[in-house]
């Protein structure tokens, strides 16, 4: 049996933009793209803690240091600048890899940016 488990988490992202003459996405940071393992192009899902709004999408990569989370296309109608958001991926396991597997989550600061000491693994239940 395969089970599918969130593999990855950036948490508290500001919106620093939107883009409604796209065709669709989020544009992320390539820095915290990579501190969270989400690829350019890999599915993800954002909530928007501001209003409620949950959608899916793909990730596209802004320049890495840049600090932009910027939604385009039609998700732009689903967030306004300043809101936090949670995006997430998933990933299949098989049912024996799923109780060792611990998910990448990345907790931002002020600015979108993540603490300088945060390995970028943590547990669900917030331990280190």
């Amino acid at each position: 049996m395969r089970r599918f488990m969130l593999k990855s988490k950036i948490h508290r992202a500001k919106l620093t933009g939107t883009e409604i003459n796209y065709e669709g996405s989020i544009t992320v940071d390539a820095e915290l793209l990579e501190r969270a393992d989400i690829l350019p192009g890999e599915q993800v899902h954002v909530l928007n803690s501001s209003n409620g709004a949950r959608f899916v999408t793909y990730a596209i990569e802004a320049p890495h240091g840049s600090r932009t989370v910027v939604l385009n296309g039609a998700a732009a109608l689903l967030g306004k600048i300043g809101d936090e958001l949670i995006i997430l991926s998933y990933c299949g396991l098989e049912d024996h890899d799923t109780r060792r597997f611990r998910p990448r989550i990345v907790i931002l600061e002020g600015q979108n940016r993540a603490p300088e000491n945060q390995t970028g693994v943590l547990t669900v239940n917030g331990g280190t």
